[in-house]
């Protein structure tokens, strides 16, 4: 037998870090894919996959999210994420990466029920299914609890060698991760989709026809939004670093501050006719001064 290859799905946080590990303390070439979004970043990713000295790639999975927010065939979890086919969808670039590329095994780093809604073993069993390449897919931390994959039956990885970690608890996952020796961050909080502030937000663009896009969902991640009309939202920067983060993510839309007077930067969102309600926000937010 040659050497057996794996590419796995990698958010850079403890669990996808174990995972990898597991795999390569078998003697596998690990190969890392960290996707990105409006909604999540490749920087865990990266900081992750060098530290562990994994090689790593990062794909856009941008347009992917923006045509599940329309329509998750599988549905939202408690707020606007739709986990099941979005985890489903990068598997299945995964599968289609492995088919390409001599890969014999795609992974992640889930575990079973450490998620009520997405990671019970129903909804395990209906990503696998959905992406196209269950038999490939192998959960490393809970293997011994799922039903024997194509690469474990075929001896391509050790069975015994995996974990039966279940639950929200981590303590397996720490004691691991001081096994091998290695630095993580905090596994919470890595989508946008599960902050219910952000959700929001995102709901309020969603509701006026036209405004959901790749570009609004990452400026809205920024400043005060204020619904000006029926149509059309301004957003306005409550410090320099509000200001900065709406002045580098717009690109077609109105911007607007003040010259002659410390204030907030104003970005306009729709209807270009409502301007004059975008100046009046700016103005009520700025400083004290002179126009």
């Amino acid at each position: 037998m040659g050497i057996v290859r794996a590419i796995g799905a990698f958010s850079g946080g403890l669990d996808s870090m174990i995972a990898a590990l597991l795999l390569r303390t078998q003697g596998i070439k690990v190969d890392l894919v960290t996707f990105t979004s409006p909604y999540f970043t490749s920087f865990n990713g990266y900081r992750g996959a060098k530290q562990l000295d994994f090689p790593w790639r990062e794909i856009d999975y941008s347009s992917e999210m923006m045509a599940l927010l329309r329509n998750p065939p599988s549905g939202f979890g408690k707020n606007l994420n739709p986990c099941i086919d979005c985890h489903a969808g990068m598997f299945r670039i995964l599968g289609d990466i492995a088919a390409a590329e001599g890969h014999d095994i795609i992974f992640s780093g889930e575990v079973a029920g450490q998620r009520p809604m997405s990671q019970n073993k129903n909804s395990l069993n209906r990503v696998a299914r959905l992406s196209g390449y269950p038999e490939l897919l192998l959960r490393p931390l809970s293997a011994k609890l799922l039903k024997i994959t194509d690469p474990e039956q075929r001896g391509l990885v050790n069975r015994d060698l995996l974990q039966n970690i279940s639950g929200r608890s981590r303590k397996p996952q720490i004691k691991l991760a001081e096994e091998y020796g290695i630095q993580y961050v905090n596994p919470g909080g890595g989508c946008l989709l599960t902050d219910p502030n952000y959700c929001d937000r995102l709901r309020t663009l969603m509701e006026i026809p036209g405004l959901l896009t790749e570009g609004n969902a990452r400026l809205i991640r920024h400043g005060r939004m204020i619904r000006i009309s029926e149509d059309t939202i301004g957003l306005v920067g409550r410090d320099e670093k509000d200001n900065d983060g709406l002045e580098s993510l717009a690109a077609d839309e109105i911007v607007f501050s003040l010259e002659e007077r410390p204030g907030p930067t104003g970005v306009l969102i729709g209807d270009p006719k409502m301007l004059p309600e975008l100046i009046k926000l700016v103005e009520r937010y700025a400083g004290p001064g002179k126009l």
